[in-house]
This record gives C-alpha cells, sequence and structure tokens, in this order.
C-alpha cells in the first residue's frame, strides 16, 4: 500500500484541481493506496472541500483536521502518524509538484531504496529565490553533512521503517527531509518535473523559510556553535596582539590622539560580534525551551476515514 500525504493550509483554489490530478495518477499506477489529507488550521472553505471528497473516495480518502495551524512540517508529522502505507510519499497541495511524477519515486523505492528525495528539474520560482535556496543548500551541506540536493521540494517516499523511525522522535521543532536522511541506509534521488503554483499565494515568507534554514541547521550540528568558538579565539588573540601592539607603540612613540576612529570601528565590530553570538546560543537555548515543556506537536480536531 501506498500513502500520500498531504498538508493543505488555505489552498481552497486549487483543491478541485489536486483532486482530479491526483487520484488519477494514483489509480494509474494500479497499486492500492490512501491519501491522508491534514487541514492545519486554514481558514477559508479547504475544510469543507476536503470534507466533500471524503463523501466521494471514502475509501482511499482519510482527512485529518488540525485545531490550530501547526506548521507543514507538523501536519506532515500528524500524517505520519496516521498512515498505513509500507511506502509514505509526501506531497504539497500546490500542484507545484505534479502528482503524476509520484510513479518515479515509487520506481525508485522498488529498487530498494528506504528514502527518495527529489530534485527539481527546471524551477519554476524567481531568481532570487532560486539562488537564495541553493546558497542555503550548499552552507546546510557543510555544516549538517546533510546531502539534499533540493531541501525545498516536499515530493519524497519514505519507507515504513523511516516512518515509524521518525515517528518516534518527539523533537518539538525538526525538518522532516533531514531527520529522514539522518535515519536512511540508501537514500536516494530523482529528477521530477516543477510547475507554477496552480492557485493562491505562496504560505513561505522571506522569514520563514530563514526561520526553517535555522532550525535545520541547530537541529542537526553543533558546528556553527563550534565555529564561533573558534572565531571568538582567532578575536581573542588578535585583540590581545592588537593591545600589546599599541603598548609597545605607545613606550616607544609616546601617546598619540590620532586613531579614535579606528578604535570605534573595532569595538563597534566587538560588539556585532558578541550580540551574533548571543543570537545563536539563543537559537539552541530557545530549541531547549520548547522542548522541556513538553507541549504537544499539534492538536487534531477530528479524523474522518472509511470508518465513519
Amino acid at each position: 500500500m501506498i500513502s500520500v500525504i498531504v498538508p493543505v493550509y488555505n489552498e481552497e483554489e486549487g483543491l478541485p484541481r489536486l483532486f482530479a490530478r491526483l487520484y488519477a495518477a494514483l489509480d494509474g499506477l494500479e497499486e492500492t493506496y490512501e491519501i491522508v489529507f491534514i487541514d492545519d488550521g486554514s481558514f477559508d472553505r479547504s475544510a469543507d472541500l476536503l470534507r466533500d471528497q471524503h463523501l466521494q473516495r471514502p475509501e482511499v480518502t482519510r482527512v485529518i483536521l488540525l485545531a490550530t495551524n501547526a506548521g507543514q512540517h507538523m501536519a506532515i508529522l500528524a500524517g505520519f502518524e496516521n498512515c498505513s502505507g509500507e511506502i509514505v510519499v509526501t506531497l504539497d497541495a500546490d500542484l507545484q509538484n505534479p502528482p503524476e511524477e509520484i510513479g518515479k519515486l515509487i520506481a525508485k523505492m522498488r529498487e530498494g531504496h528506504d528514502y527518495v528525495g527529489s530534485i527539481r528539474r527546471k524551477r519554476e520560482d524567481t531568481f532570487f529565490r532560486t539562488w537564495a535556496s541553493k546558497a542555503m543548500n550548499r552552507l546546510r551541506e557543510k555544516i549538517t553533512r546533510i546531502k539534499i540536493t533540493d531541501q525545498g521540494n516536499m515530493l519524497r517516499a519514505y519507507s515504513r521503517s523511516i516512518v515509524d523511525a521518525i515517528n518516534r522522535c518527539k523533537e518539538v521543532s525538526t525538518f522532516i527531509p533531514a531527520l529522514a536522511y539522518s535515519f536512511a541506509r540508501r537514500p536516494a534521488e530523482v529528477v521530477v518535473e516543477h510547475e507554477e503554483r496552480a492557485a493562491g499565494e505562496s504560505k513561505y515568507s522571506l522569514y520563514s523559510l530563514i526561520r526553517l534554514n535555522f532550525d535545520l541547521t541547530t537541529g542537526f550540528s553543533l558546528v556553527p556553535l563550534q565555529w564561533f568558538s573558534m572565531l571568538g579565539f582567532l578575536v581573542s588573540f588578535g585583540s590581545a596582539a592588537l593591545f600589546l601592539l599599541l603598548l609597545i607603540r605607545r613606550i616607544i612613540l609616546g601617546p598619540e590622539a590620532e586613531g579614535l576612529f579606528t578604535l570605534f570601528a573595532l569595538v563597534f565590530f566587538l560588539i556585532g560580534l558578541a550580540l551574533f553570538g548571543i543570537g545563536l546560543l539563543g537559537e539552541y537555548i530557545g530549541r531547549i525551551y520548547l522542548q522541556v515543556r513538553h507541549r504537544p506537536r499539534y492538536l487534531i480536531e477530528t479524523i474522518l476515514d472509511k470508518k465513519e
């Protein structure tokens, strides 16, 4: 059985087209399947459309309605904990990843892989967003050693063992593809098509993308703290050397009035460095704070399945 997990948040304009293409694509695979839609606290008519779709295809459709907006990754985790497929596929509801490409991931999984990511052949995004994504991918790979060519693409396939391992993790904030990669024994990637958003607007702002990469970096590596420790050591050594140089200069040449603005620039640099370090420590401490509160990652309002 194949389980397809689709998080939905305010997608009422594009859902009819998603239903038409997704069910047709899965029917064409001639595999038993289920589709698990997770409404992530939408405030438009998305939940009503999902209810109607469940009534039309109750044998293969399950709908999970979250009580509040928990975020895309938490919605996917809710789907992971309520699906039964041996192969689990995640898919965005905006149709930027064509449902017809699911077959490529399934075929790759049949070759013995336990995790299959996807790489967009030609991204239909702005130049800035494409460039920023590639830059963050390279930086993230160097820091975390997690090799995901296209981290922003949610079209991915997971084996049941990987999904079960993810379900056992109780992290409040995580990045699912990276977590799956860290568990996978035989990861792989396939190239898929990419389309423009069918309807509506992207839910990821620049701030959201920055936050996502902070979560990814601090959630899977201590390298930023280690780099900052090394930088602090180098700055301390350089400051000591500069102090010694100024002391020797004062003894040999006497006091001087010049260089005041240079001193200001040095002080401001050190202050900025200290503030950056405090912010970096705050990221890690914030993750600890969220974790120790033991609050639920999401709240389920109701689940619609064929048993109801």
